[in-house]
């Protein structure tokens, strides 16, 4: 049994959908970061960077923060989604993800969904910045049905980013591969079981 520390936010999304494409037994166990749930001393001791998501594998006794690294761990322990014929070009794209698309979009989300108004230099600055990565992306899918060859953790850690297109000011039909993308993993049963955890907050967008 795995507990997932989570909250309905993309890095966190990114690994309860891992876990349920993986078929795993897993506790889902909210941490509201806005209500500073983050900064409890039991949960620093697991995440000391008081960021979710963090696991605790029970069966081997791991545990880990960081999302990233939580989706390479799970994937080589339990045998999935990281083959060894693509996992170079799996980890390129889950770094590009890790230090990029998601660190980017964050931002944008800061600036463009949460303090509109605030500073005409940030909006722009992250909405061109988010345009051109999302281009990045529609690029690289038109190469292929997913990012990496096969469906993989690459393709679980970005996919919950662009979930919230709305928020950076994304207009899908402008990025035909990665919509077609987007709403072929959308349909995946374990991804819309993993995208309600710890709780329902929306439906999924449509894209």
């Amino acid at each position: 049994m795995i507990d997932l520390y989570t909250w309905t936010t993309p890095n966190g999304r990114k690994v309860s959908i891992l876990l349920e494409e993986l078929g795993l037994p897993y506790t889902a166990i909210p941490v509201d970061t806005g209500a500073g749930d983050q900064f409890a001393p039991d949960f620093l001791k697991i995440s000391p960077n008081n960021k979710i998501p963090a696991i605790v594998d029970h069966d081997t006794g791991v545990s880990m923060m960081e999302s990233g690294a939580i989706m390479v761990y799970l994937a080589e322990r339990y045998g999935g989604f990281l083959g060894p014929d693509q996992r170079l070009e799996v980890m390129e794209w889950l770094m590009w993800q890790m230090g990029g698309f998601g660190p980017m979009l964050g931002q944008a989300h800061h600036f463009l969904h949460y303090n509109r108004g605030k500073s005409d230099y940030a909006e722009e600055r992250y909405a061109t910045e988010a345009r051109r990565l999302y281009g990045v992306l529609d690029t690289r899918l038109g190469q292929g049905e997913f990012v990496a060859g096969a469906y993989s953790i690459a393709d679980m850690a970005i996919w919950p980013w662009v979930s919230r297109y709305e928020w950076q000011g994304i207009d899908l039909s402008a990025f035909p591969n990665v919509r077609r993308w987007y709403q072929d993993i959308r349909a995946r049963p374990a991804v819309q079981k993993g995208y309600h955890q710890p709780k329902w907050v929306n439906e999924i967008p449509e894209g």
